[in-house]
């Protein structure tokens, strides 16, 4: 993956068959390849990655995912929330458990992507705790970099749900819960005067706005 010196605007200005489009393949440590990203267990632990070219960038006959007959890939179970702040991208993986094939098991893993080392980091990481759904974190979703550090993340897990927050350190803590029914959070965003948090209920539609004070998180 080649850095480019993105500035305002600069997306907006590419013709529509500018560049090309490459898929994160795999991730090594010490030049071996990591087979699955739930054995990452230690806040910190960073991987380096590895791309490969998409043939058919519009997906016309094939869907992207299915393009790739190659080996040496790197798994992972359900990563869907990705939010670009602090100079690289964090993403999400929700979950992890034995009986889809992953290699351990975990609650959700918050990843952060270093564009210009080439490197993902692990930020965030919660155990697996079956018997205890209600009190503490599982099945992260959507992301967003908070102004005031730190991400907040829509928990999509068993039992009640909840906006997660997480300081620069790496501490979380229950922003909001949902007591009015099962749904899941979804798309925390702030407002550009960062002094509103907006999420929504998926079900039945209900977006919130929340307001502060916020305070930084260290």
């Amino acid at each position: 993956m080649r850095s480019l010196p993105l500035r305002k605007g600069s997306l907006s200005r590419l013709a529509d068959d500018a560049g090309r489009l490459e898929a994160m393949r795999a991730f090594t440590s010490g030049g071996a390849l990591v087979p699955d990203l739930s054995v990452a267990t230690v806040i910190g632990t960073k991987y380096g990655a590895t791309w490969v070219d998409v043939p058919d960038r519009d997906a016309t006959t094939t869907s992207t995912r299915k393009q790739f007959a190659v080996a040496d890939v790197t798994r992972s179970r359900k990563l869907e929330g990705m939010w670009w702040g602090d100079g690289g991208a964090y993403f999400v993986a929700s979950f992890a458990r034995f009986t889809d094939g992953s290699a351990a098991q975990h609650d959700g893993q918050v990843w952060f992507l270093d564009p210009y080392r080439n490197t993902i980091e692990l930020k965030l990481r919660f155990a697996y705790t079956p018997d205890n759904q209600d009190d503490d974190p599982d099945g992260p979703d959507n992301i967003t970099v908070s102004p005031y550090g730190g991400v907040i993340l829509a928990e999509d897990g068993e039992g009640k749900q909840h906006l997660v927050g997480s300081t620069r350190r790496g501490q979380t803590f229950f922003l909001a819960r949902n007591d009015l029914n099962g749904s899941e959070f979804a798309g925390p965003t702030f407002s550009r005067d960062r002094r509103t948090l907006f999420a929504n209920f998926q079900t039945p539609g209900y977006t919130f706005a929340i307001k502060g004070p916020f305070r930084y998180q260290f």
